[in-house]
């Protein structure tokens, strides 16, 4: 069993074991002590209490750190987790730790699963892409036997590269590959125009692959709009440039009903609308992205001041009723709102510094709803 798995695995059972304990001090109570024996009640309870905080909190980090490391299938996780941790803001029993023990385990498996499959999916990918490149170079080689040896060796390497399962191994392979096979190229192309023209296609046609690869890698797959990764290496670039700008959360109110009511596909569905509306009322120059599961983030060229005409054009022509098709069902009319947090970048700030702060304005209008 994988360490983080036999981590929660005995996060779990800790949990159960405390929360149990907690029922049998309290049967205990009722019946006065000898006087020579101390109460142990006050301190079990404050190390339950203890226990409970540090089970809610490893559940939103393993939520968290799920959705950072495959940001493509970790959106369920973060949902599913956050709201198996708000259980255990009341009252706790042995029966609410044993089916959240459970829950957890199915949500980790199912994650699990997906994370598995999406890499293996990436990793072919690459594969079939460095097959037929070898392919090619071998090819060329048996055209032109005065490169035949040098590129027959190309060609095993990237035969090579295909059976790797390291993605950072095989990216770092396939660059010093590509270099060769310019090399080769630039000698070729002083004996074979015509052989130059057709290899010089295929590079670009690899190059284009590559970068549409790239630009996928960096957008959300269901809004198509800019994802965490993307959002964060933006706002890198203003604050080394010290380019004044506001940064803004938004965060839908009810998505997480109308996933449950209508299901994920109409939830789906209504983020790709709220976005398309959303990108449409900002200007070119602004910066809209999906930060995770229902929220969004803004990144406004313009102080705090010009940012106020953007809210109002939000508020006015975003938010509002949305048509959502339930297929046989007919259509489903949802009043979308959102709570919106926004500062200023102040010089000096980290990235990480400016958006906690727009995060906490945002939970602040949530509460204040």
């Amino acid at each position: 069993m994988p360490y983080a798995n036999w981590q929660k695995e005995c996060d779990l059972i800790s949990l159960k074991k405390y929360l149990e304990m907690d029922v049998k001090v309290k049967q205990e109570a009722a019946v006065p002590p000898p006087p020579s024996t101390p109460a142990t009640a006050p301190e079990s309870s404050e190390l339950l209490m203890a226990l409970i905080a540090a089970y809610r909190s490893a559940l939103l980090g393993m939520g968290e750190n799920g959705f950072r490391a495959c940001p493509a299938v970790g959106t369920d996780l973060q949902q599913s987790l956050s709201g198996l941790e708000t259980r255990f803001g009341g009252e706790v029993n042995t029966l609410l730790a044993k089916e959240t023990e459970k829950q957890v385990q199915e949500e980790l498996q199912q994650w699990s699963g997906n994370t598995e499959v999406y890499f293996k999916a990436k990793v072919d990918d690459v594969k079939e892409l460095m097959i037929v490149l070898a392919r090619t170079a071998e090819s060329v080689g048996d055209r032109d036997q005065k490169y035949a040896k040098e590129l027959n060796l190309l060609t095993t390497g990237l035969q090579t590269i295909a059976n790797l399962e390291d993605i950072t191994q095989v990216r770092s392979t396939l660059v010093k590959k590509a270099s060769e096979l310019k090399t080769y190229v630039d000698k070729m192309a002083q004996d074979s125009q015509k052989l130059v023209v057709q290899l010089k296609g295929e590079v670009s046609s690899y190059e284009t692959k590559l970068k549409e690869a790239e630009q996928l890698a960096m957008r959300d797959e269901v809004t198509r709009l800019p994802n965490r990764r993307n959002v964060e290496s933006r706002i890198e670039w203003r604050i080394e440039h010290r380019q004044a700008f506001c940064l803004a959360v938004l965060d839908m109110n009810g998505f997480k009903q109308v996933n449950d009511q209508y299901g994920h596909q109409a939830g789906d569905e209504l983020l790709k609308q709220f976005s398309g509306e959303l990108r449409s009322a900002l200007r070119s120059s602004d910066v809209v992205g999906r930060w995770g599961g229902d929220e969004f983030i803004l990144v406004l060229d313009c102080e705090l001041s010009g940012a106020a005409p953007q809210l109002e054009r939000i508020q006015k022509w975003v938010f509002g009723d949305y048509t959502i098709p339930l297929g046989d069902k007919g259509d489903v009319k949802i009043h979308v709102e959102a709570a919106i947090g926004i500062v200023q970048w102040n010089d000096g700030e980290t990235v990480q510094q400016v958006i906690e702060r727009a995060d906490k304005a945002m939970y602040k209008n949530k509460r204040s709803r």
